[in-house]
């Protein structure tokens, strides 16, 4: 399965009768369940479950686990402006700080200093039954705007960073401000998930299944799979979406092709888990996702990301397109890549109209190689 392919860019359309952009409906085919579009978001849904059991406490000790930053306070009013057509987007980021518990998974020196590993622009059309997933490399070369970090210290714009700096220049705000002033596109919603919550995460979920066609071995990211079937551990998962020197021609792009092709395995997974009939499992799923992710002020509460979740709960594998943004490798550095503009352009507009990524915009692009290595078992 190619993960930038399947299915192709646009949104699944009304031949099988899903949902358009447009917010229309046609037949649908029924499902036995109704999917999650995130771990995190599916299992708070499962959440409303244990609260209409009466279980008030579940709420008090959930809600306390949750961490959140005010964007909307950070960033002021100098913004894109909110879309008016129903469709919300929300910006992603796997954080791959190198200290705490994180430390030992996340190889390198613990030098206090985080980086947005994965991001992730995930739109949401209008109607909330379709999605598109647009990956942003973290060595793109971009210019970062002037930001404001945590601690109140102002650090200026600059020009031809990677965009994985930004995260570690001035935190969530500072990777929000980033990702709206390269695309002109509203973030409504923030969402980050560190390496210990994923690794957690998938373990309580009883690991992730996929085929991989070529052998992976990968001693940075500690992964090694032999071509075959297997389930992963959350180890070895998060050992998979981390991986770049295993794989592919080494690059973040060929990352990024693995990372979707698990989203899209997990969530053709998720459906078979069957925790609504395990009270306590699936208490302890949300323990842990809500410890794992901070998020930003507006989903910072257990309401809040319930009603988040029970939104999105209608979109799965099938419903989602991944893309990964147009970029062409940097000719004066090959570990480095470079937005193509005028096919970026066609991917921001097609965001910010609520309108199918055009095919033109996700063709003859720098890939990875990667594509088809793993898929859904």
């Amino acid at each position: 399965m190619s993960a930038e392919s399947t299915p192709e860019p646009g949104i699944p359309g009304d031949d099988n009768g899903t949902t358009g952009p447009d917010g229309g409906r046609g037949r649908r085919k029924p499902r036995a369940r109704r999917r999650g579009l995130m771990i995190a978001a599916w299992t708070a849904a499962g959440v409303v479950v244990l609260g209409g059991a009466g279980l008030g406490y579940v709420y008090f000790k959930l809600n306390g686990n949750l961490k959140s930053v005010d964007i909307d306070q950070a960033l002021g009013t100098d913004r894109p402006t909110k879309a008016d057509n129903g469709s919300e987007n929300i910006l992603v980021l796997g954080s791959d700080t190198r200290s705490g518990s994180n430390k030992k998974l996340g190889g390198g020196t613990d030098d206090g200093s985080a980086r947005s590993d994965t991001a992730m622009i995930v739109h949401v059309y209008r109607g909330h039954r379709t999605a598109s997933v647009v990956s942003i490399p973290r060595d793109t070369l971009i210019d970062r705007p002037a930001c404001t970090d945590p601690k109140g210290v102002t650090h200026d714009a600059a020009r031809d960073v990677m965009f994985n700096s930004a995260y570690s220049t001035g935190g969530a705000a500072c990777a929000v401000k980033t990702v709206e002033s390269m695309s002109g596109v509203r973030m409504d919603h923030y969402l980050e998930v560190d390496f210990a919550g994923f690794q957690k995460l998938i373990d309580q979920l009883g690991g992730v299944r996929i085929t991989t066609t070529k052998d992976i071995d990968d001693p940075e990211s500690h992964l090694r799979l032999k071509a075959g079937t297997h389930t992963l551990d959350g180890e070895q998962a998060l050992g998979l979406v981390r991986t770049r020197h295993g794989v592919g021609d080494g690059s973040d792009l060929g990352r990024i092709q693995l990372q979707q092709a698990f989203v899209k395995a997990l969530l053709d997974q998720v459906e078979h888990v069957g925790l609504l009939g395990n009270p306590k499992r699936l208490l302890d799923l949300a323990d842990t996702a809500t410890k794992a992710v901070t998020t930003d002020s507006g989903l910072g509460s257990v309401n809040s990301l319930m009603s988040f979740a029970d939104g999105l709960k209608g979109i799965g594998a099938s419903d989602m397109t991944m893309v990964t943004l147009p970029v062409r490798y940097d000719p004066a550095d090959p570990n480095r890549v470079l937005v193509e503009q005028a096919k970026a352009r066609l991917v921001w507009n097609a965001l910010k109209t609520d309108t199918a990524i055009p095919k033109a915009a996700t063709t003859g692009n720098a890939t990875g190689e990667a594509a088809g290595v793993v898929a859904s078992s």
